[in-house]
């Protein structure tokens, strides 16, 4: 099945507590410098950070690390963590004086899962997963299941554990697409034709959620380009997951594109035909990413 870090340049640190109080934790993408990068926003519940600074139309078109974490908004304080390591190594957009490093962000609702709702990450924990991700080398295999922001997560109306996927495919021509799933949907699995679909526990107010994605391809995209991958991998949430994009999830993909493969853009309809197929194994990947997340739950959870 792969994982994200098939993609070269692509790295990944996940940092947890659990025990007197605490089941959370956060999980650091760490892309080489100069890797561009968009999101794509759609669950009503989202809890998010300078992902307005990802819009293709703002200045930077560059990302220095994604941060995944726990603690829905409060846990939000781990990317000034990932942030602080980024200045530290030089890593960010230049300004006088300085670097200013991009580091969005995105939140699963996870509280007091642990028994203490103010166990929640913290930015010294986003500061460790940087410096996890950034210890690893190329190609390295990825923690999956209950792990990073993947540890308090929960699936099915919180009947099930969710967690950590990971998922990768290589395209003909030599382009790389992976995805990281951190899955805490308010739905289920969608199953194939025949099986037995999970009772529905629909007493009571629905619980909060959201499944954050990370995409990765090693194609040369520009930040449009970027938006309108992560647009397209949102297919794959919808795939796997029933019912995804609630009012109660806060369902948010970023893609990252390190640059290293060239696309056909010999002609407008090669362009076109280049991109599709590169969305296309994004929604894919992105499929069987979470998939994987929920079974490696069963295991590690």
């Amino acid at each position: 099945m792969g994982a994200i870090t098939d993609v070269p340049g692509i790295r990944v640190g996940h940092v947890q507590k659990t025990g007197d109080g605490w089941l959370t934790g956060v999980t650091v993408v760490l892309p080489a410098p100069g890797t561009v990068g968009s999101v794509d926003v759609r669950g009503g519940g989202p809890g998010t950070h300078e992902t307005d600074a990802l819009d293709p139309t703002t200045l930077v078109s560059t990302v220095d690390a994604v941060v995944l974490t726990g603690g829905s908004a409060y846990g939000l304080v781990s990317a000034h963590g990932a942030q602080r390591w980024c200045e530290e190594n030089r890593r960010g957009f230049a300004v006088p004086g300085g670097v200013v490093p991009i580091v969005p962000a995105a939140a699963i609702f996870d509280l007091g899962r642990g028994g203490d709702f103010s166990a929640r990450p913290t930015a010294d924990m986003g500061y460790a997963a940087a410096v996890a991700a950034a210890a690893e080398k190329d190609g390295h295999d990825v923690g999956r299941g209950s792990v990073g922001a993947g540890t308090g997560a929960m699936i099915g109306r919180g009947q099930f554990k969710g967690g950590v996927g990971t998922a990768s495919v290589t395209l003909e021509n030599g382009v790389v697409v992976g995805a990281l799933a951190v899955v805490n949907a308010l739905g289920f699995p969608v199953l194939p034709p025949g099986n037995p679909e999970p009772s529905v526990d629909t007493a009571g107010p629905p619980a909060l959620n959201t499944t954050l994605v990370v995409v990765a391809t090693n194609a040369v995209l520009d930040p449009a380009e970027c938006k309108r991958t992560a647009s397209a991998a949102h297919a794959g949430l919808a795939r796997a997951l029933n019912p995804s994009h609630t009012l109660a999830d806060g369902d948010t993909v970023f893609c990252l594109a390190t640059g290293g493969v060239a696309l056909d853009r010999s002609t407008e309809t090669a362009r076109q035909a280049s991109l599709i197929t590169l969305q296309s194994a994004a929604a894919d990947v992105v499929r069987l990413a979470i998939l994987d997340g929920i079974s490696a739950s069963a295991i590690t959870g």
